[in-house]
């Protein structure tokens, strides 16, 4: 998806780890931008613009502008490493796209409506595939795809050949791949439903039982015998 996001890339001269530390002290992270047609360039950017992008709504697939020795760019992040620890962001790529040629993208898949197979039937519904494969012009990627599952019996199911495609986009994963299903329950899944319910309704009374038993007991009860012979 295209956004109307413009970042500014500093080009940088030399590299290295300790380069790398100076701009991370600096709150900058060193970057390199390439593509088709151009030689890749190194430069600095901040840390903060790109997470942002990255935790936007279209995440990695955002295609936004980048400036880079005066030219303006469409770019998408292709690959990023983040400190184990402390979560911050150490490097990016970026690669140019031409928006005239398709690409090649993976989309997430949601899922909306509760299946009459879970409801009627009392089934369980499962969701198999979270992400499909799509080929359309930059332009034209969608942030995710939902289908409705609501109509879903024991059995049925929902393949990515279900998953409504508009314009350019092409799918790319198998089309009989199973999205989501509607599946019966296991015998040991309904035992665990079963023995969690009991367990939930019968420890509270054994708690009573207990402290009914206790205030029962005469008070002589609780003191222990007295042996000694007078």
């Amino acid at each position: 998806m295209r956004k109307d996001i413009t970042i500014t890339a500093e080009a940088r001269e030399s590299r290295g780890k300790n380069e790398a530390k100076r701009l991370r002290v600096k709150g900058f992270a060193p970057a390199v931008v390439y593509g088709p047609g151009h030689d890749p360039v190194a430069v600095s950017i901040s840390p903060k613009e790109v997470n942002t992008i990255l935790r936007s709504g279209s995440g990695a697939n955002t295609i936004f502008n980048v400036i880079v020795k005066g030219e303006v760019a469409p770019v998408m992040v292709v690959d990023t490493q983040h400190d184990p620890i402390k979560g911050r962001l150490l490097h990016v790529d970026l690669k140019r796209i031409d928006l005239t040629k398709r690409i090649i993208v993976k989309i997430p898949v949601h899922t909306t409506g509760d299946p009459r197979g879970v409801k009627e039937q009392g089934g369980l519904h499962e969701l198999i595939t979270r992400e499909v494969e799509i080929e359309c012009l930059p332009d034209e990627i969608p942030e995710s795809f939902t289908l409705d599952v609501s109509e879903l019996m024991i059995g049925q199911n929902k393949r990515a050949s279900d998953i409504p495609l508009t314009g350019s986009m092409r799918l790319v994963s198998p089309a009989d791949s199973v999205i989501s299903h509607v599946v019966t329950m296991k015998a040991e899944e309904v035992a665990a439903v079963e023995e969690a319910v009991v367990s939930t309704t019968a420890e509270p009374e054994v708690v009573k039982k207990g402290k009914k038993d206790e205030e029962a007991a005469p008070a002589d009860a609780k003191k222990p015998a007295d042996t000694k012979k007078k």
